[in-house]
């Protein structure tokens, strides 16, 4: 594959995950991870390897992306400072873990857990299941606790953590609003110090390409985060376009085929 090639293919990757995740409102992780999974075998990149580098690389662009999103929020408003702090601690070693246990899974257990993962996403989304709202908001040592959890299994599987963290805080009090506003500012420490620590694991890994530092390939990082972010601003445009039960259902579909493969 030539290298004009290679970089058009990232940066129409990016231009597909920032419009999806405009569209349907979640983190590009679990759109970037399987379609660089693809990426990487259609380069010949070695099969143990391929998923740690997926992984590794959506944690770098979320460093990006996520800044612009948690920005955003900030100057909104809608960041609940207090209940960040009391996660943060939990976040950033729970991101290390998860990507210590990431590092000692082979790629095929790996690709697994990350099928079942989408699988149960999926079904979040076909069933309509909402996060119940709460009115406490629990102790600093549980909510630490509760970062751990949030950090580890976001880090594990190379995203930005909205997934867990926007219910865990509309049960913690948060409105929507909050909730989501505070998930994400939550992601960038998951995605700092798991790109980190996955750069680490990684450094002279056997089978990585040319381009890859770690468990970071560059060249899609770098791809992925020029057309990521302005093709997000065409999917938004679009969500208030479309039905939004059509959406929900079609990206449930989609997570569904994915994950299924993962499996298969």
């Amino acid at each position: 594959m030539s290298i004009l090639a290679l970089w058009l293919g990232y940066l129409a990757l990016g231009g597909i995950a920032g419009t999806l995740a405009g569209l349907f409102g979640i983190g590009g992780g679990l759109i970037i991870v399987p379609a660089l999974v693809f990426a990487f075998d259609l380069q010949g990149v070695a099969p143990e390897v391929s998923m740690h580098l997926a992984v590794g690389t959506s944690l770098a662009t979320i460093v990006v992306t996520g800044a612009s999103s948690a920005w955003g929020h900030y100057r909104r408003g809608s960041v609940h400072w207090a209940w960040f702090l009391a996660l943060l601690p939990g976040l950033m070693l729970g991101a290390i873990a998860g990507v210590f246990v990431a590092g000692n899974l082979s790629g095929g257990l790996l690709g697994m857990l990350f099928g079942i993962f989408m699988l149960l996403v999926a079904a979040r989304m076909l069933l309509g299941l909402r996060p119940r709202p709460g009115g406490l908001a629990p102790g600093r040592g549980v909510m630490m606790l509760a970062g751990g959890v949030i950090g580890a299994v976001s880090a594990l599987f190379g995203i930005g953590g909205g997934t867990l963290s926007v219910p865990w805080l509309s049960r913690s009090g948060a409105t929507m609003t909050q909730a989501v506003g505070t998930s994400s500012v939550c992601g960038l420490p998951i995605a700092l110090f798991g790109t980190a620590t996955f750069i680490v694991v990684g450094w002279q890994a056997p089978g990585l390409p040319p381009g890859a530092l770690g468990y970071v390939m560059w060249p899609a990082f770098l791809g992925i985060v020029l057309a990521s972010v302005p093709c997000a601003r065409l999917g938004v445009w679009l969500a208030h376009r479309l039905p939004a039960r059509l959406l929900r259902l079609a990206f449930a579909v989609l997570l569904t085929g994915v994950g299924l493969k993962f499996l298969l």
